[in-house]
């Protein structure tokens, strides 16, 4: 009588594979765990931004930001690529003050306020976008990797 050769239940290979399954998802998660945490805040009641002539005030639970500069940047191509039904924020680093309407809050500040922003979101190319947050009362969190955008 011959006995057929098996794999046991618990051989090594088995406890590798569970070993190096566990440890790859746990790996995935921390990784995606820290790019996350990697983003920014903003609070719009420490740095001031300009509409026309008022203060900005956010009210909406989530802003489009995009950085730019009317000098180099024609906004209306730009604003025209954006999918996202969130109202945008254009913040011109050229500090033109355009009118704003429904869907986009045109905004400036003080060079140093622009400089804070662009260095607090490793901000290296414009024209850029990115999604923000509510957080609390005037504080924001960044929502979404920053995309370069191409006119």
């Amino acid at each position: 009588m011959a006995f057929k050769k098996g794999r046991k239940i618990l051989s090594l290979n088995y406890l590798f594979a569970s070993f190096f399954g566990a440890l790859m998802i746990a790996s995935a998660y921390a990784y995606f765990n820290y790019k996350f945490a990697e983003y920014k805040f903003i609070d719009f009641g420490k740095w001031t931004f300009y509409e026309k002539k008022d203060i900005f005030k956010p009210v909406d639970k989530k802003y489009v930001v995009i950085l730019f500069s009317s000098h180099q940047n024609d906004i209306k191509k730009i604003l025209k690529r954006v999918k996202n039904k969130a109202k945008i924020l254009a913040i011109d680093i050229y500090q033109k003050r355009f009118k704003s309407n429904d869907r986009v809050i045109y905004m400036t500040s003080g060079i140093n306020t622009i400089l804070s922003f662009i260095q607090r979101f490793n901000i290296y190319h414009i024209p850029s976008l990115l999604i923000i947050k509510k957080i609390k009362k005037n504080r924001y969190k960044q929502d979404s990797m920053i995309e370069t955008m191409q006119e």
